[in-house]
C-alpha cells in the first residue's frame, strides 16, 4: 500500500466536490513522548487512509498536532482506534464551528522536529507545567476582573478578522515571532492575571508553560481554544466576548463566530473578512478580498497578477523561464507591500 498521496491536486479537489456523503472537520493535539514518530506516521497513514480521512497532521517526538476531516460514518471508529494507543487516550476533539465538509482534499502526515515551531529552548523549562485551563464561562468571568490581560497568541492575519474584545494582538507572522512581542508587552506584569487564547489550544499550551517559567504567577488559557469556546457559547447560551471570524488553516480559511465584520477588504477598504489566496500561482498571497474586488481582479491581488493568471499554463511556464525579476508578486502573509498600499490608497480616493 502507498503511504503518500500521488494524485494531482486538481483531480483530488474535483473528487472532493463530487462526494455524496457528509464529512466532519475536527482538530486535536497532544504533547506526549513518541519514541518512533516515523513508524507511527506510517501506521496512522495506513489506518486513516482506509477510513478515507483527509487532513494535515504533524508528528514529532514531543507529540501530535492534527487538523482533519473524515466521513461522518467513520468518525467514531477513528476515535476508538486512537483511544487504544498509549498516551493518546481521551484526546479532546475540537469539531468545526462551520463545516461544509470541504476543508481538506488529501491526507498528509509529516514528521517534524516539533509539532509547533516556536523558537524556544524547551530544555530550559518544563513544558508540562502549564497554566490553568478555563471554560468559556470562566474565561468570560476572568476577562471582567481588574488587571486582567488577555493575549491572542495567533498570527496577525488571524486576529485581523476576529478576536476577543480588549485583547493584546501581537503584530506577528508566526508563533515564534509572537513570543518575544508578548514578553515585551507583559514586562513588569508578572503578578497580573494573564489569559491566553488561540485557535485550538496548542499554542497556548506551550506559551503558558513558558510564561510560568518566566515568573508569571497567574497564567490561564482557554480550554480547547476559540473552537471550543464558540461551541460552549452556543450550547450554554452565554455571551460571546469573541467577535468576528475564527481563521482556520484549511480550505475554508475561516468560520464565523459572530456577525460582526471587524476587518476590511485589502483592495477597496470596504468591510470584509473573507480571506483568499491570489489566483496567480507565482504569488498565492493570503489576503482579504470582497466580492466586488474578486470580480474586478478575478481572484487576484493586483492587475499584474490578474494578467499572469489569465495566461495559458504554457505561457506562465515560459514566463518563469525568463530573466529573473525583482519579486513583485511574493510578500508576507496578509500584508500588502508599501507600493501596493499606496496603489490601493490612491484608488480609494
Amino acid at each position: 500500500m502507498e503511504l503518500y498521496n500521488k494524485y494531482d491536486k486538481k483531480l483530488l479537489k474535483e473528487q472532493l466536490q463530487n462526494e455524496t456523503f457528509n464529512r466532519v472537520t475536527f482538530s486535536f493535539y497532544r504533547y506526549v513522548k513518541i519514541d518512533d514518530p516515523e513508524r507511527l506516521r506510517d501506521e496512522l497513514y495506513t489506518q486513516w487512509n482506509q477510513l478515507n480521512a483527509f487532513g494535515r497532521i504533524y508528528l514529532a517526538s514531543e507529540g501530535i498536532n492534527a487538523q482533519m476531516s473524515i466521513p461522518v460514518g467513520y468518525y467514531d471508529q477513528l476515535l476508538r482506534e486512537l483511544n487504544k494507543r498509549t498516551g493518546f487516550e481521551n484526546i479532546e476533539m475540537k469539531v468545526a464551528v462551520e463545516d461544509n465538509g470541504k476543508s481538506f482534499y488529501k491526507l498528509k502526515i509529516v514528521v517534524r522536529d516539533k509539532i509547533l515551531a516556536d523558537g524556544l529552548n524547551e530544555g530550559s523549562f518544563d513544558v508540562t507545567k502549564v497554566g490553568k485551563h478555563l471554560s468559556a464561562a470562566q474565561f468570560n468571568e476572568a476577562m471582567e476582573l481588574e488587571d486582567t490581560i488577555a493575549v491572542d497568541f495567533r498570527n496577525h492575519y488571524e486576529s485581523e478578522i476576529g478576536h476577543f474584545k480588549g485583547a493584546f494582538l501581537p503584530d506577528a507572522d508566526t508563533f515564534s515571532q509572537a513570543i518575544p512581542i508578548v514578553m515585551k508587552e507583559l514586562y513588569g506584569k508578572e503578578k497580573n492575571k494573564i489569559l491566553l487564547y488561540c485557535t485550538g489550544g496548542i499554542r497556548c499550551e506551550k506559551a503558558s508553560a513558558y510564561l510560568k517559567h518566566r515568573g508569571f504567577e497567574d497564567v490561564n488559557q482557554l480550554q480547547g481554544g476559540i473552537i471550543s469556546y464558540a461551541d460552549q457559547v452556543k450550547k450554554e447560551n452565554i455571551e460571546s466576548k469573541y467577535i468576528g471570524k475564527n481563521f482556520v488553516f484549511d480550505e475554508r480559511l475561516g468560520e464565523r463566530i459572530t456577525s460582526e465584520i471587524i476587518s476590511a477588504c485589502h483592495q477597496c477598504g470596504e468591510p470584509c473578512d473573507t480571506h483568499t489566496n491570489c489566483r496567480n500561482d507565482d504569488c498565492h498571497l493570503l489576503f482579504i478580498q470582497c466580492k466586488t474586488c474578486e470580480n474586478e481582479y478575478t481572484g487576484c491581488c493586483t492587475d499584474e497578477c490578474k494578467e499572469i493568471a489569465n495566461l495559458s499554463l504554457n505561457e506562465q511556464r515560459e514566463l518563469r523561464k525568463g530573466p529573473k525579476r525583482e519579486k513583485p508578486l511574493v510578500y508576507a502573509k496578509g500584508r500588502l507591500r508599501p507600493k501596493l498600499k499606496e496603489f490601493f490608497s490612491e484608488r480609494r480616493k
